[in-house]
């Protein structure tokens, strides 16, 4: 019998295959993306004392506001710009990608694209 491959778990593999070798520190923290059907979620976080510096999401009634009808890869970008944007407030220059196990294209790659828009370095 054929067992169906459950592509969450081969994420979370390659996820943590991935985090053996990116630690975010306190000057270059990490830049965390979760990706779910209808949303995106990205994190700024400090891996050393275990903090999220900020954070930014689809669901917030900021980004909702500028996203209206647009599709899901554009609102990843404003995402992105959102997210670049508050690491900057809070003293941010430079991160480190973390991709969360999924292929770097499509929403993924907008988040990235807007991080670097709002003038982000990584």
């Amino acid at each position: 019998m054929i067992k169906k491959i459950d592509k969450n778990q081969e994420r979370l593999r390659r996820h943590t295959r991935v985090r053996k070798k990116l630690k975010g520190t306190a000057e270059t923290p990490r830049l965390s993306v979760y990706r779910s059907l209808n949303h995106i979620y990205a994190q700024v976080i400090d891996d050393v004392k275990g903090v999220t510096i900020c954070s930014a999401s689809t669901m917030e009634k900021e980004v909702k506001g500028q996203i209206g009808d647009m599709n899901k890869t554009d609102a990843a970008k404003v995402v992105g710009k959102t997210i670049g944007a508050r690491a900057l407030e809070k003293g941010v220059k430079e991160v480190v990608f973390d991709r969360g196990g999924y292929l770097y294209t499509g929403r993924v790659q907008a988040v990235a694209d807007g991080a670097r828009e709002a003038g982000l370095n990584f």
